[in-house]
């Protein structure tokens, strides 16, 4: 069968070539588009609603809806469509490498990692711009942790998804101790940055996260390609001239990289890296999941949970995190479900 056949096209761009699947076109473009209408929905709603035509006028200025759109509505969009991205892409990387679809930073200790950091960092009285950075050191040193434990026998995927529990359990445990003995108050800011939130961030954040994505893009266009390797078992790789041990580090250091740096902007969003990549498979009708749809998928998910989190209960906010928590548990249990039926 030809590749035409099997519903894939090969694109050329000057001297290298690219073997698509058209159908991950056509879920790409639709996705875009879903992911339009949410954006556009998230700066029409909120406690003064905007027609979506003014919308449109006031991001180009001289309406009287500016500040609302521009200043209010608009940064924490933004964000929330970078950050998606970023974990979806975290989550594909990641769940390629373990070649398991509950592997995510939120289940391997990435998260508990950013987490235990920034608990620290605002339980001791740190100022609030070494929050962000504590996040992030502590998110890769908890990766770290989990590549080394993990790296024997060449990051085996069922030892490396095992070390990263055991990590995140740890972490988790150490976070408790922390908030226990802290002031309550201090707790209680932990506990909130725990569970994730885009409420009071903005440009500043997104340029944080949007840098991290920009300054990966050629691994990442890498990645794209590389993936379609990690399905091999080592002999085989080793025999088309592939080095997997090197791969699967390099393509789960990025996704490390991207999630760690997400985290330590918004706190724990928890489920979208473990969403975004299986939906995307599903929609796409793939072995593995597609990047750029995850990445999609992943923004969809964010906006969705920042704009029901505002409204649902308003004037009362939810954090993100809550919503994403909502739609990432049942579908946790899905997949154990599914896969013990397949046992079965």
């Amino acid at each position: 069968m030809t590749a035409v056949a099997m519903g894939r096209s090969l694109l050329r761009a000057g001297g290298a070539s690219f073997l698509v699947r058209r159908r991950s076109i056509v879920v790409a473009a639709l996705l875009v588009v879903v992911l339009a209408a949410v954006v556009v929905a998230s700066l029409c709603v909120g406690t003064q609603y905007v027609a979506p035509l003014d919308v449109l006028r006031a991001l180009r200025g001289g309406t009287p809806y500016d500040l609302v759109v521009r200043e209010l509505r608009l940064p924490r969009t933004v964000l929330a469509v970078i950050v998606g991205a970023a974990f979806g892409v975290a989550g594909t990387l990641i769940q390629s490498v373990s070649r398991n679809p509950l592997a995510s930073p939120d289940i391997i200790g990435i998260t508990q990692g950013a987490g235990l950091a920034a608990t620290v960092a605002l339980t001791t009285g740190a100022a609030a711009a070494v929050v962000a950075p504590a996040a992030l050191a502590g998110g890769l040193l908890a990766a770290t942790a989990v590549m080394v434990l993990g790296s024997r026998h060449g990051l085996a995927a069922r030892r490396f998804v095992l070390a990263g529990v055991a990590v995140a359990v740890a972490l988790r445990a150490l976070t408790e101790v922390v908030m226990l003995s802290a002031d309550p108050i201090d707790g209680l800011r932990a506990q909130i940055w725990l569970i994730g939130t885009l409420a009071g961030r903005g440009w500043s954040e997104a340029a944080y996260v949007a840098v991290t994505l920009a300054v990966l893009l050629p691994v990442l266009l890498w990645a794209g390609w590389a993936l379609d390797s990690t399905a091999l078992d080592d002999d085989t790789a080793r025999g088309i001239g592939i080095r997997p041990v090197a791969r699967r580090i390099g393509l789960a250091a990025t996704g490390v990289v991207a999630a760690a740096m997400a985290t330590a902007q918004v706190g724990a969003v928890d489920f979208v890296a473990l969403v975004a990549p299986q939906v995307a498979r599903r929609l796409v009708r793939a072995e593995r999941p597609p990047l750029l749809c995850a990445a999609l998928v992943g923004a969809i998910l964010v906006v969705l949970a920042d704009l029901l989190g505002r409204r649902l209960f308003a004037p009362t906010q939810l954090p993100a995190g809550v919503l994403t928590a909502a739609i990432g548990g049942p579908y946790l249990l899905f997949l154990l479900i599914r896969g013990r039926r397949k046992v079965s």
